[in-house]
């Protein structure tokens, strides 16, 4: 566990999300969830000794599965943006495990078991401000990597969480994504009113002005291949050599290729599933 500043501390040893605690004398703010069980013990073996107070709030910067599957067994009030309880309403009552293939972080272990949503008892639209008796949090709507992606901001210690908003190294997750609201987001972190802050990636840890760049040219390479694939009915093939092609953008670490591949092709796909005028001849991919 890594401490950024006084009582904020983020955690990357987990596989999945980075993870963030905000500790305050009455209890603790969380920032997404592990999403193994015996992660999540661990998480929360590790809280102690932050506080002396009981209360806990856990924050879901998204609603992917990688920060969510462990969200119910933190066992405390959830909070996220308000299209978050419509999603959750769109998905089984209960995860149980089995092979998908989106290319998520999950999908690499075979541990996990059977478990219910939890779905987010606080919610908000475009703001919410928390007070717990030290230095403001501030949740607001960051729509781009989904349409309920949120950036939970601490403006006295200048630290920023921003999700999926970047994603150093590998492929970003498009299936819920709106590029050009993604892109915007990007440049506010490249505005002057957020030159002295850290950046939290919801999957990297602390991130630069560096990959803020990286994360728009990839955007804008994106734009590109949608642009090209819209041009004619999109078949299967199209999308698997749209994903093998924008793969060798990146150095892939060895053993994830395949993992990297898919989600390049399952995000590929729905993403033009979502566009209009765009046929799609291939079957529909499981939710």
């Amino acid at each position: 566990m890594k401490e950024l500043a006084p009582n904020v501390f983020i955690e990357t040893g987990f596989p999945g999300v980075t993870l963030g605690i905000l500790a305050y004398k009455h209890g603790l703010v969380l920032i997404d969830a592990p999403f193994r069980l015996d992660d999540v013990r661990l998480w929360k073996a590790g809280m102690l000794g932050l506080t002396r107070g009981n209360e806990r709030l856990l924050i879901n910067l998204d609603e992917h599965f990688d920060r969510t599957l462990g969200s119910r067994q933190i066992e405390c009030l959830v909070a996220g943006q308000d299209k978050m309880v419509q999603l959750f309403k769109d998905r089984p009552v209960t995860f149980k495990p089995q092979v998908i293939e989106t290319g998520a972080e999950w999908e690499m272990h075979n541990s996990l078991v059977s478990t219910r949503w939890a779905t987010p008892e606080i919610t908000f639209s475009d703001r919410l401000e928390l007070h717990w008796g030290g230095n403001p949090l501030l949740l607001e709507s960051r729509p781009g990597p989904s349409s309920c992606a949120i950036w939970a901001t601490l403006p006295v210690e200048k630290i920023v969480f921003v999700g999926d908003a970047v994603i150093s190294d590998a492929p970003p997750f498009l299936a819920n994504a709106s590029l050009p609201a993604w892109e915007e987001s990007l440049r506010v972190l490249l505005t002057p009113a957020y030159k002295n802050y850290t950046l939290v990636s919801g999957r990297n840890g602390v991130v630069g002005v560096p990959e803020v760049k990286a994360q728009l040219k990839t955007l804008e390479r994106l734009g590109k291949v949608v642009e090209k694939l819209s041009e004619k009915p999109v078949h299967a093939e199209d999308i698997q050599k749209a994903a093998h092609s924008f793969l060798k953008h990146y150095e892939v670490p060895q053993g994830r290729e395949t993992q990297y591949l898919m989600r390049l092709q399952w995000g590929l796909t729905k993403f033009m599933r979502k566009q209009p005028s765009v046929p799609l001849d291939q079957p529909e991919l499981p939710i």
